[in-house]
């Protein structure tokens, strides 16, 4: 009986933040996808040094270079020109690999933007050993693109995603909070803005400003943050007529206070479940855009312009496979995260 005391009593000691982690762990799918994505993202971060077309360090003539942190003219190397050294060009490789010299190359020795100008095929190219994912019709490097891409596609998911999450909480928390007629103002105010058609306020934009990851951010996160924003509404509706509430109240506490220490904490579980799930709608939005011809400037490896070029290159099969498996590993990853989380804070769920 003892015995039973002690361990039922260990179990309630466990807080309830730990007892949704440890749910979330015993869902192994979603578990082993976080582990998997966030390796996926740490990667990427280091994509210079995965995938650039030129060397990490070099030896030459006794003396070190580092070219990714700093150019250097073709003199430099034995060169006649007075241009940036291109590390692709044999000649330059002959050079570093004569007496004594040496070259520390990335993974992959090519760029998002690098052309290879000494391929022996005509492009796009098929998958070699010089590029093991082919290239796309302008000679650039698949792999090198795919990775930059996923980099910018997850980078802006995440920037797209905190900054709805930030607008349609404070947009949810002064609606539920405060209620009546700011409550009712502000719900005609979103349906009214919800009813905006947005492609085509995109399609004006671009047409007026110069395309930047910085001006579609902007643009998508003006209708990002309303989807949200009644989730959490609902939820400081309900908690609002709590008793800890009433009882703050009555001590004397600040709405402000309240809110933010009180009711906020307890309203979060639909903000952390949907996270997941709305990265993945920020990256299929600038996907689609991308593909469209309404996203990132001309030039930027993403994984949309790589979809278009897929479609216009029908016989080069290696480019619309290569994007699509990108997108559909990531997107899932994202789902069974999404899934293992929301049944990770679900109140219903007893722990075995």
């Amino acid at each position: 009986m003892c015995g039973w005391i002690r361990v039922s009593n260990s179990i309630e000691s466990v807080s309830p933040s730990r007892r949704a982690w440890q749910r979330f762990r015993r869902n192994r799918l979603g578990y082993w996808s976080l582990v998997l994505f966030s390796l996926l993202v740490v990667f990427s971060l280091f994509a210079e040094v995965l995938s650039n077309d030129k060397p990490l360090l070099l030896r030459y003539q006794g003396e070190l270079y580092v070219p990714l942190v700093k150019d250097y003219s073709e003199k430099t190397f034995g060169g006649d020109f007075d241009t940036p050294a291109d590390y692709l060009d044999p000649f330059i490789r002959d050079k570093l690999n004569q007496g004594g010299n040496w070259a520390l190359y990335p993974p992959n020795p090519y760029g998002p933007r690098t052309i290879n100008y000494f391929a022996k095929e005509p492009n796009p190219s098929a998958p070699s050993h010089d590029n093991l994912f082919g290239t796309d019709d302008r000679g650039r490097d698949l792999l090198a693109q795919l990775i930059y891409g996923f980099r910018l596609s997850v980078l802006f998911g995440l920037a797209l995603t905190a900054i709805g999450v930030v607008m349609g909480v404070i947009a949810g928390a002064i609606q539920g909070y405060v209620g009546g007629k700011t409550d009712l103002i502000a719900q005609r105010f979103m349906e009214i803005w919800g009813s905006m058609p947005e492609l085509y306020l995109l399609i004006i934009f671009s047409a007026i400003f110069t395309p930047s990851v910085l001006l579609l951010l902007v643009l998508l996160s003006l209708f990002g943050w309303m989807g949200l924003s009644d989730y959490v509404r609902a939820e400081f509706l309900r908690n609002r007529q709590m008793d800890y509430v009433r009882a703050a109240r009555a001590l004397g506490v600040s709405n402000l206070q309240i809110m933010w220490r009180h009711i906020l904490p307890n309203s979060l579980t639909p903000v952390v479940t949907f996270l997941p799930f709305r990265m993945s709608a920020a990256i299929l939005a600038l996907t689609s855009l991308d593909f469209l011809g309404l996203g990132v400037p001309p030039g930027t490896p993403s994984l949309g312009e790589l979809l278009s070029q897929g479609k216009a290159n029908i016989d080069a099969w290696w480019i619309s496979l290569s994007t699509f498996a990108v997108l559909v590993v990531t997107l899932l990853l994202l789902t069974f995260m999404g899934d293992a989380l929301r049944d990770a804070l679900d109140p219903r769920k007893v722990d075995a």
